[in-house]
């Protein structure tokens, strides 16, 4: 079955970390943190309908400016979320720059940006662009512990770590996988067309198999018959996205609940066990860490990324090292 998701790092593990989501069917895309985005270019940016970021240390937000740079003329909008204080900061950001071409008859592209505070996300304010994106406070989503974002198609949720400041993990799930075998549609004579995705809507919304579809006028078919025949239906994709990060008993203990079962956990792995001493100092994970806490959590993959430049001649070492404790390898 085709995956929903294609998820890819934007940079190298010693640059910039960020993750790039992209959708295999729509023209949309996500963003886990804003750090370098030189990598992506403008059309993959447009993509980006919303940017999850971790925390606004340079490395995680600077790009910012050149996905602003990108967007300020479409009219779709921009949707941040970050830790408390993102929606100062963003303000802030914008503030920086002169607005006074910007006016009433200007594309109505704007920003909306929320901050997840413990659990939940408690402040929410938007952007327009045709006020030279004066902040203006609105209301936030009534949405339950730990949900961020609620698509027809997947959910996200985040996490909130300690990294000596407040840090946010991400995990996306997708509801369902439901792919469509085109071979069974031809021989059951039924085309391909916009129906499709009406049955693939009812499929995750529980419908009952007796629900009928219309495929075309005069033609129509059992949501049973289709699951039966043209439908191959299993569990969602799940992606977890973690990084900046200490180690310690609540930390772990959120990470592992936020990637339980992950088919890919992207997770920093920024020192040695050698160097755990400055590991926690900077409040950051061991490579050793990291695998350890991917196999707690039980996921799949574990795609390590966010290694110190002190290591740039052998990366091998970090890698080598979370595979090992990934594996259940005693790694002191």
């Amino acid at each position: 079955m085709t995956w929903l998701v294609q998820p890819r790092l934007i940079n190298g593990p010693f640059d910039d970390p960020g993750l790039y989501v992209d959708f295999r069917f729509g023209r949309r895309a996500l963003l886990f943190d804003l750090g370098d985005l030189g990598p992506l270019s403008p059309r993959e940016l447009l993509r980006v309908s919303h940017a999850f970021v971790s925390h606004a240390h340079m490395d995680h937000f600077s790009g910012f400016d050149r996905l602003l740079r990108v967007c300020l003329h479409r009219p779709d909008p921009l949707r941040l979320l970050g830790p408390p204080g993102f929606i100062q900061q963003v303000e802030h950001k914008l503030r920086a720059y002169t607005w006074n071409l910007l006016g009433a008859d200007s594309i109505d592209f704007r920003i909306i940006t929320e901050e997840f505070w413990g659990d939940r996300i408690e402040r929410a304010a938007a952007f327009p662009a045709r006020e030279s994106f004066r902040r203006l406070d609105v209301p936030t989503s009534q949405d339950a512990p730990g949900l961020v974002l609620d698509d027809e198609q997947f959910r996200i949720t985040a996490a909130m770590l300690d990294h000596g400041t407040p840090s946010l993990a991400f995990a996306l799930r997708e509801t369902m996988r439901v792919n469509v075998l085109r071979g069974a549609l031809g021989s059951l004579g039924l085309p391909v067309g916009r129906w499709l995705s009406d049955v693939k809507r009812a499929v995750r919304q529980g419908a009952s198999d007796e629900t009928i579809t219309q495929v075309s006028e005069g033609v129509t078919i059992k949501l049973g018959a289709l699951k039966q025949n043209v439908l191959r239906i299993a569990p969602g994709q799940v992606v977890a996205y973690v990084t900046d990060a200490a180690f310690h008993d609540d930390n772990v203990a959120r990470i592992v609940e936020l990637a339980r079962g992950a088919d890919q956990l992207f997770v920093e792995s920024v020192f040695l066990a050698e160097d755990a001493a400055l590991a926690a100092n900077k409040h950051h994970l061991t490579a050793a860490q990291a695998g350890r806490i991917g196999r707690q959590a039980g996921v799949r993959r574990l795609v390590p990324f966010h290694f110190s430049a002190r290591y740039t001649e052998r990366p091998e070492a970090l890698r080598r090292e979370a595979a090992a404790a990934f594996a259940g390898d005693a790694w002191d």
